[in-house]
């Protein structure tokens, strides 16, 4: 790990700060811009695991994109001017949590390479206490009761896997939902080829590589491929019904939040029975 990454595992934030975390009953959260322009859903559902915790959910005014986009684009200076307004609007919130882990990746990752001085500082501060939603979940240390009876694939994002460094969370969180099966697929790692701009810039390329992942994925037999990244379920969506591919797309915060409905309904079935 290099000085300026500053990812750390589930055991890390756990330990570093569990008091914080047991203490915290209000969450900022991160919507990005791909939520906020295409998955409602998604933030919906975000909420509603969040706010059955306990959690006080709070969606700062003025939140902007992370910079991402600008930077892998080649464009720094809108992505530090970017990244300072990030800062400015989340560092009065305790915990910020996000369904996206490629733009929690942004700001543990390229945050602390792309600012100076004292802009630096606050980002390695900051980051260090931004989560992406399953790893708050675990690092809480707080099950919720889950069930679900579907069979599930789970696809890690690049940037989630291996800027923040994170792939245990997801699936531990997916093992607590009752009735539920999940058949890893070979290649789970494997790039889906959206990848923000490139597949604007190279759609061939891209659509190439989802329809691979795609195909990866089917030989599972599952029902949906799960991924807590947005922009990676966007494009295998767009990809599977072009194709005509009967596999779907699922958000883990989605998937999280119908169990949690399923499970209700069945203890009103026992009440009512």
């Amino acid at each position: 790990m290099d000085e300026f990454n500053n990812g750390i595992s589930p055991v890390g934030i756990a330990h570093s700060i569990m008091d914080e975390l047991a203490k915290t009953a209000r969450v900022a959260v991160f919507a990005t811009c791909m939520v906020d322009l295409a998955g409602h859903t998604v933030l919906e559902a975000t909420e509603k695991v969040l706010e059955a915790m306990g959690v006080e959910v709070v969606l700062p005014d003025g939140q902007s994109c992370c910079g991402q986009p600008a930077l892998n684009s080649g464009y720094p200076d809108p992505a530090v001017k970017l990244a300072k307004h990030w800062i400015k609007t989340f560092e009065p919130y305790d915990v910020v949590v996000s369904p996206a882990g490629s733009c929690v990746a942004m700001v543990h990752h390229h945050f602390p390479r792309i600012l100076e001085g004292g802009w630096r500082e606050r980002a390695t501060r900051l980051s260090k206490r931004t989560f992406e939603l399953t790893q708050f979940l675990v690092a809480r240390q707080e099950r919720l009761a889950f069930s679900l009876d579907e069979t599930v694939t789970y696809h890690d994002s690049c940037h989630m896997k291996r800027f923040l460094g994170e792939s245990s969370t997801p699936r531990e969180v997916l093992s607590w939902v009752k009735g539920l099966q999940l058949v890893e697929m070979e290649g789970a790692d494997v790039c889906c080829g959206f990848g923000g701009t490139f597949s604007v810039k190279f759609p061939e390329v891209s659509v190439e590589m989802g329809r691979l992942k795609l195909d990866l994925a089917s030989r599972t037999q599952a029902g949906f491929i799960v991924s807590a990244d947005p922009g990676c379920l966007m494009h295998l969506e767009g990809t599977a019904r072009a194709q005509g591919i009967g596999l779907r797309t699922m958000h883990i915060a989605e998937l999280l939040a119908k169990a949690m409905q399923r499970k209700s309904e069945h203890l009103h079935g026992d009440i009512r029975s």
